[in-house]
């Protein structure tokens, strides 16, 4: 794993990713759980992505499994970050790109800059 990079941004599905990945402007891993995890499938995940010894940010809906998902992984990785989308938009795919841009930006994460107009 020498060529990881240290940031790792988890999220809940594709369409997520894809969202994220079209917003930030430097190397980030960007793990998909696909909803919640069992203990595991969590434990691969920890020890597949080395969680216990990267920056972990914690990216996922502001809906009910959302909710539960980000408690979950607070639970098992208590030096992960936040970041939220406003209950306005409620899914991180739907968020508009520059009120996602302005919240990764927050966490010292760089975004392209076209986003932050």
């Amino acid at each position: 794993m020498t060529d990881r990079t240290e940031k790792v941004i988890i999220v809940e599905g594709l369409t997520d990713k894809k969202q994220v990945k079209k917003v930030i402007a430097e190397e980030a891993e960007i793990i998909c759980t696909n909803g919640t995890l069992g203990v595991e499938k969590f434990d691969e995940l920890l020890d597949n992505h080395d969680l216990d010894n990267r920056d972990v940010y914690i990216l996922v809906d502001e809906d009910s499994p959302g909710i539960k998902l980000r408690n979950q992984l607070s639970r098992e990785l208590p030096h992960a970050r936040h970041i939220y989308v406003s209950s306005e938009y409620r899914e991180v795919a739907t968020t508009p790109e520059n009120i996602l841009a302005t919240e990764l930006v927050g966490k010292r994460i760089a975004v392209n800059p076209i986003f932050l107009i």
